[in-house]
């Protein structure tokens, strides 16, 4: 006589091993140097990490670079995804699974290290000043809620609110700092050409984010295996790659 109980958990079973076999579908954005896809290839810090976690933990990784609230309601409404470069914050907690912290999250407002006149040492002091930041940015929000709109320049790119700071067109810069070191780069300047005059936004981590309904192994495997990359140096090793501290 079958046994229908034995069976269910036989199908049960094919059914786990086949989800744990699957590849994890991971999404991103495009922020340079974090993620960012290049000839057709996803790169950055966190897609190198992510990858390298992935091996680590024996696990096969698949990543698209989509607009990010495609990539945002795709990973909360299907198991097996993933979402990354990701703030952690209280609202978001329940709608996934964590693996990380990855890196700190920081906004400052830079100024060109000659212009030593300009001085910051609260927020006040911002209304005296030109400030830059990037259009629909996180940063210019905040800029915008302090009260600072007369004072913000809105630009389209990262790249051109950093030539605007070297033209004097603006005093300050607000901008994420993986992104100014990227810049930096990118514009083959030195990392003494400018420095933070004010921290506008360091309390946030950033984090890996699986759907909640993938299976509990993935986020344990990952985390485990970040921990090991940390603790002997590969991180820090994929760090210097994009940056200068």
């Amino acid at each position: 006589m079958l046994n229908y109980s034995h069976l269910l958990a036989a199908i049960c079973c094919c059914l786990s091993a086949a989800a744990a076999a699957a590849p994890i579908l991971a999404y991103t954005e495009d922020v340079p140097p974090l993620n960012y896809q290049e000839n057709g290839q996803v790169k950055g810090f966190s897609t190198e990490l992510l990858r390298l976690l992935a091996r680590e933990a024996g696990l096969e990784v698949k990543i698209e670079v989509l607009p990010w609230l495609r990539a945002y309601a795709k990973v909360k409404d299907t198991p097996g995804t993933l979402l990354y470069t990701l703030v952690r914050t209280p609202e978001r907690e329940s709608q996934f699974q964590w693996v990380g912290p990855i890196s700190p999250r920081r906004i400052y407002l830079y100024r060109l290290r000659e212009r030593r006149d300009i001085r910051v040492s609260s927020l006040a002091d911002l209304a005296r000043y030109r400030n830059g930041a990037l259009a629909g940015s996180a940063a210019a929000g905040q800029l915008a809620g302090l009260g600072l709109g007369e004072q913000l320049d809105l630009g389209r790119s990262d790249d051109a609110d950093l030539k605007k700071l070297q033209l004097g067109r603006v005093d300050l810069v607000a901008m994420l700092d993986w992104s100014m070191q990227w810049q930096l780069r990118q514009q083959g300047l030195p990392a003494s050409t400018l420095e933070p005059a004010w921290l506008l936004d360091g309390k946030q981590q950033y984090w890996f984010a699986l759907n909640p309904r993938s299976p509990p192994d993935w986020a344990k495997k990952l985390q485990a295996a970040l921990e090991r990359v940390g603790a002997d140096g590969r991180l820090q090793a994929i760090r210097r790659h994009y940056r200068d501290d």
